[in-house]
């Protein structure tokens, strides 16, 4: 094997590799935005409603189904432009590596734990708020238009910007790492017919960053004082304390401390097996 055709599969797995990983990079932009998932599947509906239409040979429904492929991409171009630009924003704005991740264990429990005490008091004073963690896709777009903090994060700082007449309680906090980075960020709303018309701006809005990026939004009522988080475009509504603190801790925990986690658990067991094993042969 000369060093040419070596060279040559190199750059084949390369090609293939960039190729893979755009697609990656763009399924999961997609996977947030709800109305280009919706966009896909008409997509999808259309081409098997063409694929049936070839097997039965319906030739006029053919017919146009083969005008609407043929100027189907220049349509959807011209007509969907702002959700494939928000697309587009999102795969320039994300990162390889997500800022949570390189929190240590000690600092992912103190962010919980800062985030749930301020949490608990809010609920019980009725206090509205809005808190948006930042992960892998990064939002300096909406930080850039917001009030910048840049402190440590703490229940009491959380507590007084959310507090009434303070001139920063409008609006949403941005998260990154172990920091409170801006606050009085407007985030777009959601779209979504699903949910509750009861539901307010401030629960519309969190979920809106959730469709748009993978941050973590938390809710707190004003009205009623209940807790909501929205991940990936799903609101869980009305949390307990104890739910929301377990939400937390399993999203910001890093996939590689989960499988460690589990491999650990899966140890522990096999060894208690094992002694059990051992205890019946002694017992025998």
């Amino acid at each position: 094997m000369n060093l040419d055709l070596v060279f040559d599969i190199i750059k084949k797995l390369v090609d293939v590799s960039l190729v893979w990983l755009f697609f990656y990079y763009i399924l999961k932009s997609l996977r947030n935005n709800v109305k280009m998932v919706l966009l896909f599947k008409g997509i999808a509906f259309i081409i098997i409603i063409k694929i049936f239409s070839d097997i039965l040979g319906l030739s006029t429904i053919g017919s146009l189904l083969e005008y609407v492929i043929m100027w189907g991409p220049l349509a959807l171009i011209i007509i969907f432009q702002p959700e494939i630009r928000n697309v587009l924003e999102q795969l320039g704005r994300s990162q390889l590596l997500g800022r949570h991740k390189i929190l240590t264990m000690d600092e992912r429990e103190k962010l919980v734990y800062e985030i749930i005490q301020s949490i608990e008091y809010l609920k019980k004073s009725r206090i509205g708020a809005l808190m948006v963690i930042e992960r892998d896709v990064s939002l300096n777009d909406y930080i850039e238009r917001s009030r910048k903090i840049y402190a440590d994060i703490s229940s009491e700082l959380l507590i007084s910007i959310f507090f009434p007449n303070n001139p920063l309680h409008d609006g949403g906090v941005i998260i990154q790492g172990d920091k409170i980075t801006s606050a009085c960020a407007v985030f777009p709303t959601s779209g979504n017919m699903k949910i509750s018309r009861r539901l307010g701006t401030r629960h519309r809005a969190g979920l809106g960053i959730s469709e748009e990026s993978d941050a973590i939004a938390i809710i707190v009522s004003e009205e009623t004082g209940r807790v909501s988080i929205a991940i990936n475009g799903e609101l869980s509504y009305n949390l307990s304390i104890d739910d929301a603190r377990m939400l937390l801790i399993e999203e910001l925990s890093p996939k590689k401390d989960i499988f460690e986690e589990d491999m650990y658990m899966a140890e522990g067991t096999g060894e208690l097996e094992e002694k059990e094993d051992s205890n019946n042969e002694k017992n025998i």
